[in-house]
C-alpha cells in the first residue's frame, strides 16, 4: 500500500526503494522502518513510500492518521537549497558551532536538531563530486575544530557512498559529525589552548572519543555501529590508536571509514600550531602505513575518491610551478604525468620523488 511517510510506525516493511532528489535510494526495498527512518523521510519531504500490509511481526498494519508537513520545516528546506553548496557548509559550520557551544555549557544532544542541521547538506554531496576532499581549503584556523567535525562528516558520508554502503551512508556521515563532540567535556581552557600540549593535557585529549561515546550512547535513534564509530575513531589496526587500543578484528567497520576521513581532513588543514600538509602527500604518508593501521580496501577506495580527476586538470605543484594533468597510472594516482605550464614539458611525477603535487586549482 502506498502511504505518506507521516502515516509509518516502527517495525513497517519498505516493498519498494524511496528515491531522493539525486536519483540516490534514502531506503532500500525491504528496509524494516525504525523512528530514525521515518524522521529522515519526513526530513527529505518524501511524498509518498509502498509498505507491505502487514509488519515485521506478522500484525496487520494499520497507518496513522496522516499528518501535514510543518511550514517551516518547507521554508527552511527552500532557504537552504536557495544556497550554493559552500553557503551551505558555511551555514552549517556556524550552526554547528552553537550547538556544541551548547554541550559545553551542559545540554545533551538532541539527535534531532543534530540531523536536522547536518542531513541537507549531506543529501546536497553529489553537487561537488570529488571536490568534496578539498574543503580543507575552506577551513579557518581559529574555527578549525567545527570546519573539521562538519568536513569530516561530509567526506565519510561520500566514501561510505563509494564502498556501496546505500543504506548505510548517512548514518556514517553523522558519527562523522558527532566523533569529536566529546571535546565539550574538556576544561575550555584546554580546548582553546594554542600552545603546546603537556603530557597530561594530551592524555586528557585522548579521551575525548570515550566522552563523545558517553554523550551518544543511549540515543536509541543512532544504531550500534554508529556509536562504535564514534568511539573508535582513533583506533588504529596495530592496536597503536586510543581510547582502547584495540586492535583490526575489534575495529568496527564504520570507525575505520571515520577514521581515513578523519586523519585526511585533519592533516591537511591549517591548525593554531600545526600547518597544513598537501593532500597528495598525506595520501601517500597514509598508504605506507595502510596494513598497519589503515584498512587497506577502504584505504584504497578513498585514494580513488580523491584522485578521480580528469585530464586537464590544473594542480600547483611543490615547486610553485603550474601543471596540467595528462594522464594518471591507476599504480600510481598521486603521481600522475603532468604537462609544466610555462615550459609545456612533460613530466612523471613518479620520476621526480622529489615534486609532488601541492594543490587542486579549482
Amino acid at each position: 500500500m502506498w502511504i505518506h511517510p507521516s502515516q509509518l510506525i516502527p517495525k513497517c516493511i519498505l516493498t519498494t526503494d524511496v528515491i531522493g532528489k539525486t536519483n540516490r535510494p534514502i531506503a532500500t526495498k525491504d528496509t524494516v522502518i525504525d523512528e530514525t527512518h521515518i524522521e529522515i523521510l519526513q526530513r527529505f519531504l518524501i511524498d509518498q513510500v509502498e509498505v507491505a500490509t502487514n509488519l515485521e511481526n506478522g500484525v496487520p498494519f494499520i497507518p496513522k492518521k496522516q499528518q501535514k508537513q510543518e511550514v517551516n520545516v518547507k521554508k527552511e528546506t527552500q532557504s537552504e537549497k536557495s544556497l550554493s553548496f559552500m553557503e551551505h557548509y558555511h551555514q552549517v559550520v556556524e550552526a554547528y558551532k552553537l550547538q556544541f557551544n551548547a554541550w559545553q555549557s551542559g545540554s545533551p544532544i538532541e539527535i534531532h536538531a543534530v540531523r536536522k542541521l547536518i542531513v541537507p547538506l549531506l543529501e546536497r554531496t553529489e553537487e561537488v563530486d570529488f571536490y568534496i576532499l578539498t574543503l580543507y581549503k575552506n577551513t579557518a584556523k581559529d574555527d578549525y575544530f567545527f570546519h573539521h567535525s562538519v568536513s569530516t562528516s561530509l567526506i565519510s558520508a561520500v566514501l561510505a557512498q563509494k564502498l556501496g554502503l546505500k543504506k548505510e551512508w548517512m548514518q556514517i556521515g553523522i558519527a562523522g559529525l558527532l566523533a569529536d563532540c566529546g571535546m565539550a567535556k574538556l576544561k575550555r581552557s584546554l580546548f582553546y589552548k594554542e600552545g603546546k600540549l603537556s603530557k597530561p593535557e594530551f592524555d586528557e585529549i585522548m579521551e575525548h572519543p570515550t566522552y563523545s561515546y558517553r554523550f551518544v550512547e543511549k540515543i536509541t535513534s543512532l544504531t550500534k555501529g554508529v556509536k562504535l564509530a564514534i568511539l573508535q575513531h582513533h583506533e588504529r589496526l596495530d592496536g597503536t590508536g586510543y581510547p582502547l587500543g584495540v586492535k583490526e578484528d575489534r575495529i568496527h567497520r564504520f570507525a575505520k571509514i571515520v577514521a581515513i576521513c578523519d586523519t585526511y581532513h585533519a592533516m591537511t588543514s591549517e591548525r593554531i600550531y600545526r600547518t597544513k600538509q598537501s593532500p597528495f602527500r598525506v595520501i601517500e604518508e597514509m598508504q605506507q602505513d595502510q596494513y598497519q593501521k589503515f584498512d587497506h580496501q577502504i584505504l584504497q577506495a578513498f585514494i580513488v575518491c580523491l584522485t578521480n580527476f580528469s585530464s586537464g586538470t590544473k594542480v600547483k605543484l611543490s615547486n610553485e610551478e603550474i601543471a596540467e594533468i595528462i594522464y594518471i597510472e591507476s599504480e600510481y594516482p598521486t603521481r600522475p604525468m603532468v604537462r609544466i605550464e610555462n615550459t609545456q614539458s612533460i613530466i612523471s611525477l613518479k620520476e621526480h620523488k622529489q615534486l609532488y603535487i601541492e594543490d587542486i586549482i579549482i
